[in-house]
């Protein structure tokens, strides 16, 4: 492993340091923003479940080791978040279906003495969506959608927004190639969906040339841009591709993005990604818990409450 910093000090959980319980975890680069022990724990204890959660920090050349020492120790699951998503998809011997079709991971737990993983990301995305639409009275159905990034993040969202019927999806990265090698991934199932996808380099788009049917309905922040001070596109861009209708959402949460700065100041709808954190944590909760039926009704909202009420 490599040598411990004093981030890995404070974030590194230990699981024979809480006996008698089951611990999980999320493992991240930075983590100490991480407000998933908070969900966890509220979910743990509607559900009366002895569990421990805390956070993991990881040196960026040492994902491997960290993980592989956590299950060692006792450790049962890990929720994986920035940069490591990737990683913890090639790590895993065993592959959800939803994994798979991202190649991305960012829940890990043994089962049979193996590693399994699966990508909870898309499905907590497009719930939380689906509420948050609701309240502008529109949907998903045949929404134009453009994804800014094409790391781990994005491959885990773009199938399940496929299984909603958007009619597009866009995928912008600063490395055209790397948005490319997504829609060449996806288009097999894109178009079995019917679903247009393209790839797009959105910092050399022509703004005097955009036409009104270069806007979109749904403009999702996959990068990490937001995790500093910084938007992944110029906010004069933004108000080009972008209607009185469309939602901007920042798939980072706790904070107030410039991407969602700057939605809101042209008048925009912007959320972050708190639901969806939410949502997705809730899918691996009933994962490692082997919660079914009636058991499984996690209280979302309490949840997404119980983080606003920290910041």
């Amino acid at each position: 492993m490599a040598p411990v910093t004093n981030q890995a000090i404070i974030d590194q959980v230990n699981p024979q340091d809480h006996p008698g319980k089951d611990v999980y975890g999320v493992i991240g680069h930075p983590i100490a923003h991480s407000k998933s022990p908070i969900i966890h724990a509220y979910f743990a204890k509607q559900t009366n479940q002895s569990i421990h959660y805390g956070r993991i920090f990881s040196e960026l050349n040492a994902f491997k080791e960290t993980v592989e020492e956590f299950f060692v120790r006792g450790g049962k699951g890990l929720n994986i978040t920035v940069p490591f998503k990737l990683e913890a998809y090639a790590l895993a011997q065993k592959k959800t279906d939803r994994a798979q079709l991202a190649k991305a991971a960012n829940v890990l737990w043994l089962k049979d003495g193996e590693l399994w993983c699966d990508n909870t990301d898309g499905v907590g995305l497009t719930r939380d969506l689906q509420r948050l639409l609701k309240n502008q009275q529109t949907s998903l159905k045949n929404a134009k959608v453009l994804i800014l990034g094409a790391g781990g993040a994005a491959q885990g969202v773009i199938d399940p927004l496929m299984a909603e019927s958007v009619s597009q999806i866009t995928i912008a990265n600063r490395t055209f190639a790397k948005a490319d090698q997504l829609v060449a991934q996806f288009q097999p199932s894109a178009m079995a969906a019917e679903v247009h996808l393209e790839a797009r380099d959105i910092q050399n788009i022509d703004q005097s040339k955009t036409q009104a049917n270069d806007t979109f309905d749904l403009i999702i922040n996959a990068t990490a841009t937001g995790l500093g001070d910084a938007s992944p596109i110029p906010k004069e861009l933004l108000k080009a591709i972008s209607t009185s209708k469309t939602l901007a959402y920042d798939m980072v949460y706790g904070k107030e993005t410039r991407f969602m700065q700057d939605a809101r100041e042209l008048g925009l709808n912007a959320s972050d990604g708190l639901g969806m954190l939410v949502e997705q944590a809730a899918v691996a909760f009933e994962t490692w818990r082997h919660l079914k039926g009636a058991d499984s009704n996690l209280d979302i909202d309490g949840a997404i409450a119980a983080v606003r009420a920290t910041y």
